[in-house]
């Protein structure tokens, strides 16, 4: 008899596919996959993360940004999450490891309100419409990173590894009913249209980046915290 799957074990063979993934890009843009470059680390990250929270056999939310950070989650594997956190929960130290330390500081600040981390994973996954990461070399000859949807050319190439990824990331354990969007702009405008299209969710929920919100509206804080912990405290 075939063992049921958990989550975790469902998010792990995820980020397995990732690791065999190649997409060799144009011009200046290249792919940070760390599923691939680093894959031992990442393997022992990742399976402790998972497993400590998502061990079950429960259905979660998507939250989706959309793309990892080469100097974030491009290294780590887990969407989100700050190096330290990363520490406590797994034992293993990341190197090279940057996140926006108010973006990361908001996040907790949601989690906590909702309920604690425990309680946050146990309803959500938090993910990427595009899981891997964009970096573009640029005028100056410098690494920055990049969006799926920075440019046409760049949008259309990545298409069908984007849409078979939503596909396999909803098959793990997803409830469809909701899904939330962390950015209002053009990742949430991309989300809308594809979902048209492939009938992914019943609804998506945009919510403000935390670096928008940090960044530009820092004195506002507060009044994005509500609005998340609304969103979030009314999924049906």
């Amino acid at each position: 008899m075939t063992k049921q799957k958990t989550f975790a074990d469902n998010v792990l063979e995820f980020n397995e596919w990732l690791a065999k993934t190649s997409l060799n890009l144009f011009a200046n843009y290249t792919i940070s996959n760390p599923f691939k470059n680093n894959h031992e680390q990442i393997k022992n990250i990742t399976t402790a993360f998972y497993q400590k929270y998502y061990n079950d056999y429960n259905k979660r939310y998507l939250i989706f940004g959309s793309s990892p950070a080469r100097k974030g989650t491009a290294v780590t594997g887990i969407p989100f999450e700050d190096a330290s956190h990363l520490y406590k929960v797994t034992g293993i130290m990341i190197d090279n490891f940057y996140i926006n330390k108010s973006s990361s500081d908001f996040l907790y600040d949601v989690m906590e309100q909702y309920g604690g981390c425990e309680k946050f994973y146990q309803d959500f996954f938090m993910s990427f419409i595009c899981p891997l990461g964009i970096v573009n070399i640029n005028a100056k000859g410098n690494k920055v990173n990049s969006n799926y949807y920075e440019n046409k050319k760049l949008e259309n190439y990545l298409y069908p590894f984007i849409i078979n990824s939503l596909k396999k990331q909803i098959a793990m354990g997803i409830d469809t009913s909701i899904c939330y969007c962390i950015g209002s702009g053009k990742n949430f405008e991309f989300l809308t249209k594809i979902n048209e299209q492939y009938k992914f969710f019943d609804k998506i929920i945009a919510l403000e980046h935390p670096r928008f919100i940090m960044q530009y509206n820092s004195k506002d804080k507060n009044k994005y915290l509500d609005k998340y912990l609304k969103a979030l405290n009314n999924k049906k």
